[in-house]
């Protein structure tokens, strides 16, 4: 089964990618054919999406980060969960990830990177404040899991995918508008091509968004929590750490939709409070009833 899901979780991520460059593509398009360059605009914009998503796909782990605020985690205000980390590679036979922090009261952890050997494990100060060492380390398995299974990889190319969509957007709509409003043909056609972009890149900010709750479906969550009990061995660990979870009632401050599906629970409360079948984790009484009839 986990064979199975690293399969699937490359292929996705491929095929996102890959239309990742044909939408970029298509924009830079008609930016170039917008200023004149001609024929040469399919070679401008073909380069463009190409070399943006190299870019983005060896850089998603960094600019995860960088969309959360986290910090690098230190050997002196970090050593326990620096020493549980430690363990868990050994148990699981995985390659060390990098740990940063998020400055959060309200508890969570998540993974990214683009595989194994380029993972990061992240966690809230809100999370090292009410979680003991066994709970600690069974969210850090749990994690770990994600990571072994390769849903970091589907889950980061999304965030960073869906994340330059609305920004693409943004920039469409205002270019559009500052041209139009600038140039005294203002029925100019291609005013009206950027125009529409810009409409279209709105309207898919949205379903990229959907696209995320659709790719990371709720087994990914069910397989990570059977995998890190693997790792501890200590079911106990990681029940509890989800009842503190289930019983917090706090909101992170800079949630980012295009990342809010990465963490190990549901970042908005609101959210949180509205679980149905398109929510991106499944309800954590129900992942605690699993664990509890894991032999």
């Amino acid at each position: 089964m986990i064979l199975k899901s690293v399969r699937d979780n490359k292929v996705q991520s491929y095929a996102i990618v890959l239309g990742f460059i044909v939408i970029v593509a298509l924009f830079i398009y008609f930016i170039c054919m917008y200023m004149d360059l001609g024929p040469i605009s399919i070679v401008i914009a073909v380069a463009f999406s190409t070399m943006s998503s190299i870019i983005a796909y060896y850089n998603c782990d960094k600019m995860v980060l960088a969309m959360n605020g986290a910090r690098p985690a230190t050997e002196e205000q970090d050593k326990l969960l620096s020493s549980l980390l430690d363990g868990l590679c050994l148990a699981s036979g995985l390659p060390r990830p990098k740990l940063y922090v998020v400055n959060d009261s309200s508890p969570n952890a998540f993974a990214t990177g683009r595989n194994p050997e380029h993972a990061v494990i992240c966690v809230t100060t809100g999370l090292l404040n009410i979680m003991d060492k066994y709970e600690l380390e069974g969210v850090l398995a749990h994690e770990l899991s994600h990571i072994k299974n390769y849903d970091i990889l589907l889950s980061t190319v999304i965030s960073v995918f869906a994340g330059f969509v609305v920004m693409v957007s943004d920039f469409a709509i205002r270019y559009g508008f500052r041209r139009r409003r600038s140039d005294n043909d203002s029925n100019n056609p291609l005013d009206i091509i950027i125009l529409l972009v810009g409409m279209v890149f709105i309207i898919l900010s949205p379903l990229f968004t959907k696209l995320i709750q659709l790719a990371i479906s709720r087994k990914r969550e069910y397989l990570a929590d059977a995998t890190a009990i693997e790792f501890t061995r200590n079911p106990n660990g990681l029940i509890s750490a989800l009842e503190k979870l289930q019983d917090d009632s706090s909101s992170m401050q800079n949630i980012s939709k295009a990342t809010a599906h990465m963490y190990i629970n549901e970042p908005n409360k609101k959210e949180r409070e509205k679980t149905n079948i398109f929510s991106t984790h499944p309800p954590i009484s129900e992942r605690i009833e699993r664990l509890r009839h894991i032999n």
